[in-house]
């Protein structure tokens, strides 16, 4: 009798906990440049040192992630999620509560070593929680983040900016909630993390699928369409507002329900990308989302501001379809390497969102901010690279193929 082993079902309680967490986490994050308005009228700072504000949280995030997840890979850390949500929280209260431009950029490191800690340890739990459907919890997981994104600069417009800059602390309730909501999770974690090491056989798990030499270059390309897709990004999350207030003449509080709108969109895209790549093939999305983009964002700074907002709509749902299937694509090239996979490629999505923060701010400074949306357009572009990634469903080592024939005995 041929017996086929059932898929293990998704622990759908602990995936919604770290996608409300990361929810959380990131509507908190996304605070600090829906509030630039309003740091940049008390500090009277130039788009430059907007721009440095940024770049500090970014890099902070960015340099940490890959050692934080290459080291849990080794050493799992199943408390280090409440650990890096408390670092969060001071960052917020130390933002309220500043009084210079130096206490500013040491709030955001803070806020970005947050960010650091929690991403590469609660995509390895979304992953763990999956069931073998990686590309659709990558996307639930995904899809939290977007959306408290997305309610960073309605907050902001609601709360902060009819109540100033002491008012930021009041989202540190937000990351009490989260705190004890991980510490459930990673009470879970640990369990799980325990079991699952000792029974899985780590030569399987770390096998490659391809040659080194291929593997690398695939995982250069990967990173290359990050940048791509973060650089353009950091045009609209850090200068949307002032470009829609400089060239449409909006209020602050209007131009962040359209910035909302933006992000809006990026959420519901990250969560379609993810359960199709499942379906058709991961390189297919990737294709799609990052080269399919480029009509739409060579239209948007010619546009008025009815089809501004109908274009950045269809910006924010293409291009974020590709970041869930990015990440799973990279996880599976090097299996066994999933904390450093997510710790690399959220950590250079962060890196690369600011250094284009900084960059675009100072492009801003000298010659516009519409200089810098047409600059940006052509960012998509890069996308004509993911025509040289190999092929995931054609390939696969010995070890896993006689790992999938023993699902019969």
């Amino acid at each position: 009798m041929v017996k086929v082993q059932e898929k293990a079902k998704p622990a759908l309680a602990i995936l919604g906990a770290v996608t409300v967490c990361h929810m959380l986490n990131d509507s908190m994050q996304s605070l600090l440049p829906a509030t630039y308005p309003i740091l940049k009228s008390v500090f009277h700072l130039d788009f430059g040192q907007i721009g440095l504000i940024t770049l500090t949280y970014q890099l902070t995030a960015s340099l940490l992630q890959p050692v934080v997840g290459s080291y849990t890979d080794r050493h799992p850390k199943p408390y280090s999620l409440p650990v890096g949500m408390a670092f969060t929280l001071l960052g917020l209260v130390s933002i309220s509560q500043s009084r210079s431009f130096a206490t500013l950029l040491a709030s955001a490191a803070l806020v970005g070593m947050g960010s650091s800690i929690f991403h590469p340890e609660s995509s390895r739990v979304a992953r763990m929680a999956s069931g073998g459907q990686n590309g659709l919890a990558q996307s639930m997981f995904l899809v939290g983040g977007n959306a408290g994104s997305a309610m960073g600069p309605l907050l902001a417009a609601f709360i902060v900016v009819p109540r100033g800059q002491r008012s930021i602390a009041w989202f540190s309730l937000q990351a009490l909630v989260a705190i004890f909501v991980l510490i459930a999770v990673g009470g879970w974690y640990k369990r799980t993390g325990s079991e699952q090491k000792k029974s899985k056989a780590k030569a399987a798990e770390k096998s490659m699928r391809f040659s080194r030499g291929k593997t690398t270059a695939a995982i250069a390309i990967l990173m290359s369409l990050v940048f791509s897709k973060y650089f353009y990004l950091a045009s609209l999350t850090s200068y949307y507002i002032f470009y829609l207030i400089s060239k449409f003449h909006l209020s602050v509080q209007s131009a962040q329900v359209h910035l909302f709108i933006l992000l809006g969109s990026v959420a519901c895209g990250g969560l379609i990308g993810g359960p199709v790549g499942d379906r058709i093939g991961r390189k297919y999305v990737i294709w799609f989302s990052i080269l399919g983009v480029l009509p739409f964002t060579l239209m948007l700074p010619h546009a008025n501001l009815f089809w501004t907002g109908i274009l950045t709509i269809a910006i924010g749902l293409i291009l974020s379809s590709a970041f869930s299937s990015i990440v799973v694509f990279a996880q599976e090239l090097l299996p066994g390497r999933v904390g450093m996979i997510s710790g690399l490629f959220y950590g250079f999505a962060f890196g690369m969102g600011g250094l284009g923060a900084a960059v675009l701010g100072r492009l801003a400074d000298a010659f516009g901010i519409n200089f810098v949306y047409h600059i940006c357009s052509f960012l998509p572009a890069i996308g004509l690279l993911a025509a040289f990634l190999p092929n995931l469903e054609e390939r696969a080592p010995a070890v896993w193929r006689s790992k999938q024939a023993a699902t019969a005995d």
